[in-house]
């Protein structure tokens, strides 16, 4: 045996396994039929992982291919061994392992058509923009004002709409902002209406409604213009699309979901029966409330009516108390006006004991010189022969000095003068004598 010869041509590159699955890698996510697969097939060998990531297989008549669905993928649910699904997604290698796998982005039963798996391209793209997000729906008004409807005038929808209200609650307005909902146009009208519904301020909450109907009569509310529109408006948006087992994207992005126009009516209006039953109750509440307070406050005025009671004088003692004052205070003012009439009497008594009067009837006299007036106190004032005035107690006497010291009495002329009569005021008091 001769020596073993290489056949490699000696031109031939040396690649590492890393590069060569690298390459595959490349070339199989790159190549534009394999980045947007549709593939209607069997799902068999299903298996999930505790993260909840599926791996099976979709299989025909000749070939398998190996998928792998991440946890909260669409359609998940769907997948059943030997169920025929419609799966979307794109090839990949998987360079640790070197295998290729069908990594589907989203599952549907087959045979859903077209349409059904466009809706349900816009669905996942609503909701990676957030539309679908449950953190942004808001409560509707409890009691609205007014109610804003987007339908067909001309259908049963909006008859049905007014006839719930007037019997739930008849104080709410209803304003229609008339739209088609069936064709090409009604979209644009559709947002349209929303829009006016939004730069009107009146509505407190609009219901988009219309009847039941095929997917392709339901389309308009499919429509991610529609969608949007829902999104961007200021007011609550109730959805009342079809039928119950019909879902529409504005079902999604809708603050609320009704499963019939009557049902989204019912929905944003209270029911006027529970109202005044609610406000009977209150009513009750309220009474009660106020019959144990007024209650409870009648107590307290007795309570401080007997108080005032036993705080309360004693009339009759306080009665007798004055009666015995006041005759106290009579004994008193007796006793001190006699004491004080006494006083007076005693001060009288003086003054009448001083009075010049009293002391000329008691006998005594004044003299006076006759000229002058001036009153004789001492002998030395008068000389023999000085014309004299003797006032007694019922007149004056005129006289003159006598000139005999020794005689025994004063000397008067032969013819005593005539009786004068008193003076009105007595002349001034002198010694007596």
């Amino acid at each position: 045996m001769g020596p073993i010869r290489s056949e490699w041509p000696k031109l031939m590159a040396i690649r590492t396994v890393s590069q060569v699955t690298a390459h595959l890698k490349q070339a199989l996510e790159n190549d534009p039929l394999l980045s947007d697969l549709l593939v209607e097939a069997e799902v068999s060998n299903l298996r999930v992982s505790g993260a909840g990531h599926s791996y099976f297989t979709l299989k025909d008549d000749q070939s398998v291919l190996n998928c792998v669905m991440f946890r909260g993928k669409p359609g998940a649910d769907l997948l059943r061994n030997g169920d025929a699904v419609l799966a979307e997604g794109n090839i990949t290698f998987y360079e640790p392992r070197g295998t290729t796998e069908f990594m589907v982005e989203m599952a549907m039963a087959a045979g859903v058509g077209e349409l059904a798996l466009e809706l349900e391209r816009l669905r996942q793209r609503l909701k990676a923009d957030g539309l679908f997000d449950q953190s942004r729906k808001r409560a509707l008004p409890r009691y609205p004002k007014v109610i804003g409807v987007v339908t067909s005038p001309s259908g049963a929808v909006f008859h049905d709409i007014q006839n719930v209200v007037r019997q739930r609650y008849p104080l709410a307005e209803l304003l229609l902002a008339p739209s088609s909902v069936q064709g090409d146009l009604a979209a644009g009208e559709i947002v349209s209406a929303i829009e006016r519904l939004n730069e009107d301020w009146r509505s407190d909450v609009i219901i988009v409604a219309r009847g039941g109907g095929s997917l392709e009569d339901l389309w308009p509310f499919n429509e991610e213009s529609v969608a949007r529109a829902i999104y961007a408006s200021r007011v609550p948006v109730v959805s009342a699309v079809g039928h119950e087992t019909d879902n529409t994207v504005v079902d999604d992005v809708a603050d609320v979901r009704a499963a019939t126009p009557s049902v989204a009516a019912e929905l944003v209006t209270p029911d006027q029966a529970e109202l005044r039953h609610e406000l009977a109750s209150v009513r009750e509440r309220f009474y009660r409330s106020a019959l144990r307070q007024v209650c409870a406050s009648r107590g307290d005025v007795q309570s401080s009516y007997r108080g005032l009671e036993r705080s309360l004088p004693d009339i009759t003692s306080l009665r007798r108390r004055v009666d015995d004052l006041a005759r106290m205070s009579r004994m008193a003012l007796t006793n001190w006006l006699n004491v004080t009439r006494m006083s007076v009497d005693n001060r009288a008594d003086s003054l009448r004991a001083l009075d010049p009067q009293a002391t000329l009837r008691r006998g005594f006299a004044v003299v006076q010189h006759h000229e002058s007036g001036r009153v004789v106190s001492a002998t030395t004032h008068v000389a023999n022969g000085d014309a004299l005035s003797i006032t007694v107690a019922d007149g004056v006497i005129p006289a003159i000095a006598g000139t005999d010291p020794t005689a025994n009495q004063i000397s008067t002329p032969q013819s005593p003068p005539r009786k004068r009569k008193a003076r009105k005021e007595a002349p001034a008091m002198g010694r007596l004598f």
